[in-house]
């Protein structure tokens, strides 16, 4: 058989044939006089195999041990780690289809979605006594991206805070106040004086379950991507109220 006879035997194309020439997967017969490879049935057997083992998962890392005579695992070992493989990935699809589900039986998704259940119940529920301003759209954003990149444990403590805020019309009036402040600091100096207001008035929406043991860094990466998407009367508010709840302020 020609290469392209070997091809439409087994249902693949000569590129393939080739490509498993190349790898070492499939033995490459010497050409006849006339310059072609002549491929037997023992070809067409194992290229068969392979395209078995390769339709079942298998790549061709594992193909190759498979087919090799003195191969450190035999078929049955790699068929039964695949086949774990599977069913991780199959576990893995069935929770991110019951997040989908969830998160289309809450309705309508919110802008920075997709976002957790517990959140978007929380930006459903902070939502009406908030203001709609540039910077409460910023602080969703900050939710939703804090939401993402916590460990477990700081996402719980977060939402956990955060829910005690939202259900709070005193705790809502002082973040919207907090809103307004920074709002009008857009296009501020950083030497304005509604600076120090807007500080005072972070620190005091700041729940103590959010201050760190040893105060706040400003030179941690968060921070500082922080403060670089703010503008700088806001960036330097924010950074003052930090100081003022860490102690290094009167």
């Amino acid at each position: 058989m020609r290469i392209g006879e070997l091809a439409a035997t087994v249902g693949v194309t000569t590129r393939t044939v080739r490509h498993y020439h190349h790898l070492g997967l499939l033995p490459e017969p010497e050409r006849l006089s006339n310059g072609y490879r002549d491929y037997t049935l023992r070809h067409a057997v194992v290229l068969a195999r392979i395209r078995r083992l390769t339709e079942l998962g298998l790549g061709l890392a594992e193909v190759r041990d498979v087919l090799a005579d003195d191969a450190g695992k035999d078929l049955v070992e790699v068929l039964t780690e695949l086949d774990e493989d599977l069913a991780r990935q199959e576990a893995e699809i069935r929770e991110r289809r019951q997040r989908l589900r969830a998160l289309l039986d809450a309705g309508e998704l919110p802008a920075e979605g997709p976002v957790s259940p517990e959140l978007a119940a929380l930006f459903a529920t902070a939502a009406p006594r908030l203001a709609d301003s540039p910077m409460a759209a910023k602080d969703r954003e900050v939710f939703a991206l804090i939401e993402t990149a916590a460990d477990p444990a700081q996402r719980e403590r977060l939402m956990s805070l955060a829910g005690a805020m939202a259900g709070s019309p005193q705790a809502t009036a002082r973040v919207n106040e907090v809103y307004v402040l920074l709002d009008a600091l857009a296009d501020a100096g950083t030497d304005d004086p509604r600076v120090a207001e807007a500080a005072r008035a972070i620190a005091g929406c700041i729940p103590a379950g959010l201050l760190p043991e040893h105060g706040f860094d400003h030179g941690d990466s968060f921070l500082r991507a922080l403060y670089a998407d703010l503008a700088p009367a806001q960036a330097a508010a924010v950074r003052r109220a930090l100081d003022i709840v860490g102690g290094d302020r009167p």
